[in-house]
């Protein structure tokens, strides 16, 4: 009998716990009996796709746990239910989606939230029309100040963080830089394209929006060792602003690009974040590929290419490392220096989230190397308690696992064992809302974060599409 095989004619305890030691999950939570959906009331939904709900009544079906389904139903949607905000301005589709509990819009969480929808664009033109409004929106947000991570619609709203120096400007909620919130932008317009041929979007304000991002990502290279950037912050939480008045840590000069902030809005140890620095690498190829083919402008698609490429020999140079256990991996943050950091954090992009993003293969001998470092031990952020083991994140603290974190085990993994273990562990950490949330105690699920995190929400829900897709025999499963 192949393993296959094997693994189809056995309980889930000899398959998909087979790899894992059972009595550090012990099953005392008890299971949920009520799987009434816990969407809100038609009338109430902020915004309502057909293709969204056929493609709910098409997999629901499919998943054969009834509390994974009631799960699936419930955060798949989730997005679109909540936190759309559409409509027609100037004559043209504006979308700005808020992240859930806090009422402002994320760059990187917008893009995420709709990412699971995107197949569905070419089916439904109230969908595609919702995409191309965030893209407009988003290109509004990067005009205004490309360094701000989060805003506001209503430019009249005061920011809680009123107090940070500088002050953020009418329309931003905070002005932490990470590189990743730029990337995002064009991660969904590369997409957008892609998937409906739709050069429209590709207008003047887009045009300026994309050379300002360059040149944002140019100056964080801080080549002459300079910047504009700097964020202060009176709080008792060391991680929530940069170190040196709000500058950061001294860097080498290696053509690196710097970012302050990590996608978990905490500052950075080492400013040169090599997730991010990855990620940068492929929107400038994806910005190449568009000035190239569409607009028909070598020059800057040159001079994006030559940028990823001088990107990639410096991770190359300055990120790869001989670790101790593992052989070369990626460390997750340098300075240029010599000095690395060795960890991952559960946010996108990360180095698990490496060939989600589609900068790895899955297959690839140093993501295959990185990932298991990641998954063991010597990562001090992957936590293992009673109620489950996963990646962690310094923004929630030393005892907390983030759903996200392993829903992009699952979402990498090419081993069915593991990506059942994980969703049974996700099953098993919901506290029986039928949500995921932004992290929950190792040993407590009960204790967490955020009852309204509508990116991990609709990760979830793309997690168990992909399986419908590539693993259905997986949603054939009880758990």
């Amino acid at each position: 009998m192949d393993r296959r095989q094997f693994f189809w004619n056995s309980s889930l305890a000899l398959g998909a716990f087979s790899l894992f030691p059972q009595e550090a999950f012990p099953m005392g939570f008890p299971p949920r009996k009520d799987f009434t959906s816990n969407r809100p009331p038609l009338e109430e939904r902020t915004f309502i796709s057909e293709a969204v709900e056929e493609m709910i009544r098409k997999i629901k079906p499919a998943i054969a746990d009834e509390e994974l389904a009631w799960m699936f139903e419930n955060c798949f949607p989730n997005t679109l239910d909540t936190t759309v905000d559409y409509e027609i301005l100037d004559g043209r589709p504006d979308t700005f989606i808020i992240t859930g509990d806090i009422d402002a819009m994320w760059l990187r969480d917008s893009t995420a939230q709709v990412w699971p929808y995107m197949s569905l664009v070419t089916k439904e033109k109230k969908l595609q029309n919702l995409v191309l409004g965030l893209v407009n929106r988003q290109v509004k947000c990067v005009l205004k100040d490309p360094y701000a991570n989060a805003f506001y619609k209503d430019l009249t709203k005061e920011s809680g963080w009123k107090s940070d120096q500088p002050s953020p400007i009418p329309g931003v909620h905070e002005r932490k830089w990470e590189i990743d919130s730029l990337c995002y932008v064009v991660r969904l317009s590369h997409k957008y394209y892609e998937l409906t041929g739709d050069k429209s979007v590709f207008d003047g304000e887009w045009d300026k929006a994309m050379r300002l991002i360059v040149d944002t990502f140019r100056t964080e290279q801080r080549k002459d060792g300079t910047s504009p950037y700097s964020f202060i912050r009176v709080t008792s939480a060391m991680i929530d602003a940069p170190v040196f008045n709000g500058t950061g840590r001294p860097v080498k000069p290696t053509g690196l690009i710097c970012s302050m902030f990590r996608p978990s809005d905490d500052a950075t140890l080492f400013p040169y974040l090599i997730p991010s620095n990855i990620f940068a690498a492929l929107s400038l190829r994806q910005l190449s590929d568009i000035y190239r083919t569409v607009l028909k402008d070598e020059t800057f698609a040159g001079e994006c290419a030559q940028f990823a490429e001088e990107v990639e020999a410096a991770v190359k140079k300055y990120a790869v490392s001989d670790h101790l256990d593992f052989g070369e991996v990626y460390a997750y943050e340098v300075d240029g220096f010599g000095n690395q950091v060795f960890m991952d954090d559960a946010n996108v992009p990360s180095l698990m989230s490496l060939a989600y993003l589609g900068a790895h293969q899955p297959e690839d001998p140093i993501y295959e190397r990185t990932r298991k470092f990641l998954l063991s031990g010597a990562n001090p952020y992957y936590l293992k308690g009673t109620a489950a083991e996963g990646q962690a994140s310094p923004h929630t603290g030393k005892e907390k696992i983030w759903p996200m974190g392993i829903i992009l085990r699952a979402m990498t993994s090419r081993d069915e064992e593991e990506i059942a273990y994980c969703l049974s562990a996700l099953k098993r950490t919901h506290a029986g809302t039928g949500f995921m949330h932004e992290a929950f105690h190792k040993d407590n699920p009960d204790d967490f974060n955020r009852s309204w995190f509508a990116w991990a929400n609709t990760l979830f829900g793309e997690l168990i599409l992909k399986l419908f897709i590539e693993r259905k025999e997986i949603l054939g499963l009880k758990f």
